[in-house]
């Protein structure tokens, strides 16, 4: 059985509350909390441990930016939930850092209570089938993952990742296929929602992630220039604001407005939505490897480049521009030909790296996010 969808429903449209820009400062709190384990870690275990953090937090905060969408923030009910939620992701993404050195609880028991909590708020507060029976689903993906988290809490922290991968991989699935069930499934066609409110959250998003991208290098400037600036730090801090604006281009320009004269005219605005979640989630994860990337070559310009490094900076555009390839294709049918060629560059700029110093690395991965960046806003 799928969801019977409602004909003609509009939702109505409101700004973003104070609340819910109130509630993103806990989340950019744990992107800044994911690119400093990144930056400590820098191994493929350190990778994937900030993979499966990442995955979880914005798991919780997409989730919870679903909620208040649906159910207005303007309402007391939705304020105290958004409240809630606050505090307890405080908690969890303070503990993102030790997650895998110390005890895992500090991390899984605030998660747990707000993704069971959270969704059982929801079920009880929504007024449309549809939608409920979708949130009713979504429990049982949640539930189904629990016992992972929990026996990821209780393992050595060095088996601590492969249970805590295989419950946010599990949960990643069920979000990227709308958390069917047998039998059970979405048809969101004609079913109102409140698709720009939603795009709006993801874009704030990614700046929170930009921002944090700002952040690090600004640290780092601090953290090398002692008694006054080197011309390496001014070269290299120059070079990581070019390739983070670079990335806010390529976000917030021409593809900003295709995508909204997409959700103008469409009869299926909850896909529009759902896959503006799954493809931020990959864009922002390409913003922090090149954060992270930014900050090493700032704290270190000269010398050789490692592979780590030469990953980071050339696979953070890559992700970027793949992701946002995949969702200009997958929502308003633009062919994503530009952004894959455009991907497709960095593999060898990534391999040049390994030949270059860190400020020449970072050199070819600016001058590459500047003309990408310019091309594709210029095309008609």
């Amino acid at each position: 059985m799928s969801d019977n969808t409602l004909p003609g429903i509009r939702e109505v449209t409101y700004a973003i509350t104070p609340i819910e820009l109130f509630f993103d400062l806990v989340f950019a709190f744990a992107v800044s909390q994911l690119s400093h384990h990144l930056d400590t870690h820098l191994s493929m275990r350190g990778a994937l441990e900030t993979i499966v953090m990442l995955l979880t937090v914005l798991t919780v905060w997409s989730y919870t930016s679903w909620a208040a969408t649906m159910i207005p923030a303007e309402r007391a009910r939705t304020r105290w939930m958004l409240l809630i939620v606050m505090l307890l992701g405080l908690f969890m993404n303070a503990s993102i850092t030790l997650a895998f050195t110390r005890s895992g609880w500090a991390f899984v028991l605030p998660l747990l209570v707000i993704q069971l909590g959270r969704t059982v708020w929801t079920i009880v507060s929504l007024d449309v089938p549809v939608r409920r029976e979708h949130y009713q689903r979504v429990l049982v993906w949640f539930v189904v993952t629990t016992p992972l988290w929990l026996a990821g809490a209780l393992a050595a922290a060095n088996g601590r990742v492969m249970w805590w991968a295989l419950a946010s991989g599990v949960e990643l699935v069920g979000t990227w296929l709308a958390h069917p069930l047998p039998g059970r499934w979405l048809l969101s066609e004609n079913v109102g929602f409140d698709a720009d409110h939603m795009l709006e959250r993801c874009r704030t998003f990614l700046l929170i992630a930009l921002g944090e991208s700002i952040l690090t290098t600004g640290s780092a400037i601090i953290d090398v220039s002692g008694m006054g600036l080197t011309l390496p730090t001014l070269v290299t801090g120059t070079l990581a604001m070019v390739a983070t604006t670079a990335l806010w281009a390529q976000g917030f320009g021409r593809s900003n407005r295709i995508i909204r004269r997409h959700v103008e005219r469409t009869n299926d605005p909850i896909h529009a939505s759902r896959h503006a979640v799954n493809a931020m989630t990959l864009m922002v994860a390409g913003v922090i490897a090149l954060a992270v990337a930014n900050q090493e070559v700032v704290s270190r310009p000269l010398g050789g480049t490692t592979w780590p490094l030469a990953l980071l900076l050339a696979g953070g555009p890559f992700l970027f521009l793949c992701a946002q390839g995949w969702y200009l294709w997958a929502v308003s049918a633009v062919r994503p030909r530009t952004h894959l060629v455009g991907a497709a560059l960095f593999v060898p700029v990534g391999g040049v790296s390994l030949q270059l110093p860190p400020w020449g690395a970072l050199t070819l991965v600016a001058l590459g996010l500047v003309l990408f960046a310019v091309s594709f806003n210029r095309a008609a």
